[in-house]
């Protein structure tokens, strides 16, 4: 069990955001192979992003239904990242948490650590008296997925290599929500997308959403906080 280090990069473009997860990932791997970092450090990221479609490696363009002149027209950015998943959309609000973890360290596998992300979200919804659940044959969290209501409240998208991970989640807390009406969220045409503030009514304090989401993964990751 190693340490988790925290860091909130606050509001930022996310090629920025990218950028630094690259210069993380290479300091987690360089102590990987050269057997330093014994306490087996791990990072976690949070930030929120300027307003911004981004599609995964496996997903299609015809998910953005807006061109680029209306892209522009409502402030945002497009950008093919090299996550999973398809298309998702990110904006202030918004709680994007990037974990850099070794899973080797950690003793976990690729679908193992997707569920830990998915229970960290249920956790901390359940905080908020919020009951969240998976929903069969999709990544993320979501609520009431045997109605008809069914709809998302955290997507999640990551990228692994060498059991280093990059990329996670966007947790839906204070969100514009309309931005989400030009896309098929993660693909999907038939389920719609909520948000904290939407299902409680009102807007939430995002430090005490991220120090609940910090208390709940070092619980579910066993990790210490520092």
């Amino acid at each position: 069990m190693g340490k988790i280090i925290f860091h909130d990069i606050g509001l930022i473009d996310y090629q920025q955001a990218w950028d630094f997860q690259k210069e993380v990932y290479s300091k987690v791997l360089n102590n990987k192979i050269n057997a330093t970092g014994a306490s087996g450090e791990n990072y976690f990221l949070f930030c929120e992003h300027p307003h911004v479609y981004t599609l995964g490696k496996s997903g299609s363009e015809n998910n953005l239904l807006i061109n680029h002149l209306q892209l522009h027209a409502k402030n945002a950015t497009f950008v093919k990242t090299d996550r999973g998943g398809d298309i998702t959309y990110h904006g202030p609000g918004q709680i994007v948490g990037y974990p850099i973890l070794d899973l080797e360290r950690l003793g976990i596998g690729v679908k193992e650590y997707v569920h830990k992300i998915e229970e960290t979200i249920i956790k901390t919804l359940k905080e908020f008296s919020i009951t969240a659940e998976r929903l069969e044959g999709a990544t993320g969290v979501w609520l009431d997925t045997q109605t008809m209501k069914a709809r998302k409240i955290c997507a999640i998208g990551v990228k692994i290599s060498r059991s280093i991970t990059m990329h996670g989640f966007a947790f839906n807390v204070n969100t514009d929500l309309s931005y989400f009406n030009y896309i098929n969220p993660c693909g999907f045409t038939d389920k719609s997308v909520t948000s904290l503030e939407k299902e409680i009514g009102g807007k939430q304090d995002m430090e005490k959403v991220k120090t609940v989401l910090k208390e709940k993964f070092s619980e579910v990751f066993k990790t210490k906080k520092d």
